[in-house]
């Protein structure tokens, strides 16, 4: 099976919030329906004018079966350094355990390498244990305590 590894397009914002909202969490918070609402489509708009977000599919016959989002965050410290921060990874049930994950993050890292970031964040859910094995996995540690406050919208 032949992967391409590509950033997203507008035709792609549909299959990209399936694979969002395919699991026991995204279901919660997606809403995949059709037609799909709108604000999906504008806040892809948003995300693919920014010269500083990356959002990527893999394909593989003519099927979106994963995405993730890579995001370069210029910041002061480390001297006016760069770091990276990835979000929304999914890959499609039928595609895990394949090495599709390993790819797609095996892209980011060296996505952000390429623009110069000197460490790479993310966070996974606690409900997800299996992310977590996977990223460490990878070399990721778990280096820091990430807490979030949710604001209502």
């Amino acid at each position: 099976m032949k992967i391409e590894i590509r950033k997203a397009n507008q035709a792609d914002v549909a299959s990209i919030v399936q694979l969002l909202a395919a699991d026991p969490l995204g279901a919660q918070r997606e809403l995949y329906q059709d037609p799909l609402p709108e604000k999906y489509y504008s806040s892809f708009e948003e995300i693919n004018s920014d010269k500083n977000n990356y959002l990527i599919v893999a394909e593989a016959d003519k099927k979106i079966i994963a995405t993730l989002q890579l995001t370069i965050i210029p910041y002061l410290t480390y001297q006016g350094g760069k770091r990276a921060l990835i979000e929304a990874v999914r890959v499609d049930g039928t595609y895990r355990n394949k090495g599709l994950g390993k790819q797609m993050l095996q892209w980011a890292i060296s996505k952000a390498q390429e623009l110069g970031c000197h460490l790479i964040q993310l966070t996974t859910d606690k409900k997800r244990p299996e992310a977590l094995k996977f990223y460490k996995s990878l070399g990721f540690v778990s280096s820091h305590e990430g807490l979030k406050l949710f604001l209502n919208s």
